[in-house]
């Protein structure tokens, strides 16, 4: 039931909405997280992580595609641009926010593990 369900477009789409949202809450409303060195960093692992893999999920299912581990690596790749592209976005429009290059590496860095997931179970 739950590959079934993962298997729709719904939970990728609505994770790639969230990150969005999250990504653009301006500092001073974000709460204060515990103090653990560089959770910020593994929250976005997280996200990125999951979302890497909720969508291979999702083209996995389907019969869209011949060539999954091309669309999967596409999926990467954008997930990687989604990731600098609201660095930008929070240096430029969202207040109290600002660009940090390990925030970027941090993105790459899940979204390389969600790759490897999706492609390791199959």
């Amino acid at each position: 039931m739950k590959t079934k369900w993962l298997g729709k477009i719904w939970p990728a789409l609505l994770w790639s909405i969230l990150i969005f949202i999250l990504l653009i809450i301006p500092g001073k409303e974000m709460p204060a997280g515990p103090e653990i060195p560089s959770f910020d960093k593994i929250i976005h692992m997280f996200l990125f992580g999951i979302q890497v893999w909720l969508w291979c999920i999702y083209f996995k299912h389907g019969e869209k595609f011949s060539n999954r581990l091309g669309i999967f690596f596409l999926i990467f790749l954008l997930s990687c641009l989604y990731g600098i592209g609201m660095e930008y976005v929070q240096k430029y429009f969202v207040a109290n926010r600002a660009f940090e290059l390990g925030d970027i590496m941090a993105d790459i860095a899940g979204s390389a593990i969600g790759l490897l997931l999706a492609l390791k179970f199959k």
